[in-house]
């Protein structure tokens, strides 16, 4: 969020020097040199992280990346005399990274959100009592409570009590879902109202919650090497 914020102060503050550039060149002074210092200095405002990238790559010997090709096709457009459009395109480019930015931290936010389905513990059954134990030492077939607040462990059968279930982290539902006895339900929802006790159907490895986990972590040692 920190550079987001930086390039959004950037962008402000070299759109305030495109503005002022703008009209000292057509209002005040047709002077080419005073109009390319001040074109020259939004530039560099809008630029100069573009700039330091471009330079530190091309020293990798990473020549052809977005920088370097926004580096060049801006130097040019200023050795034509183009000096507002070299320094428009900087500055829209740095726009467009701002909004390129905001989207990835949004899609971080919502990862970040979405581990939160992990459940940490189940209530199990065993030989009367109820007992405390990490989700991964359940077997199917083992009797589970579910109490109010908490998160559903392991996908099942209901075979007592009624509740309502919030889906909202499984399928984006904000209205709970009404769940009886007979009823599916998945791990991730989190139980609302009543108790639930649930007969495991689905190991801790295979139930809804650690699928959705396990593809959201390993997305991107899943892409092709064009992508």
């Amino acid at each position: 969020m920190k550079k987001i914020k930086k390039r959004f102060w950037t962008i402000i503050a070299a759109l305030a020097g495109f503005i002022a550039a703008l009209v000292v060149e057509h209002f005040v002074t047709d002077n080419q040199n005073i109009s390319l210092i001040m074109y020259l200095i939004v530039y560099l405002i809008a630029g100069a992280e573009v700039l330091k990238s471009a330079t530190r790559n091309i020293m990798r010997g990473q020549i052809f990346d977005e920088e370097f090709l926004m580096t060049i096709a801006t130097i040019c457009a200023f050795m034509v005399g183009s000096y507002p459009e070299g320094a428009a395109v900087m500055l829209f480019y740095q726009v467009g990274e701002l909004f390129q930015s905001y989207a990835v931290f949004n899609s971080r936010k919502s990862i970040s959100e979405l581990m939160d389905i992990r459940p940490d513990y189940a209530n199990i059954y065993r030989e009367g009592e109820i007992e405390t134990v990490s989700p991964d030492e359940d077997e199917i077939g083992d009797l589970i409570r579910i109490k109010p607040g908490e998160k559903v462990p392991l996908d099942g059968i209901v075979t007592g009590g009624a509740s309502a279930l919030d889906t909202k982290a499984l399928t984006g539902e904000s209205v709970p879902r009404d769940i009886g006895e007979g009823d599916e339900i998945l791990s991730g929802c989190i139980n609302m109202t009543g108790n639930l006790t649930v007969r495991v159907t689905k190991s801790f490895g295979e139930s809804t919650a650690s699928k959705i986990l396990d593809l959201v972590e390993n997305a991107g040692s899943r892409k092709a090497k064009t992508e």
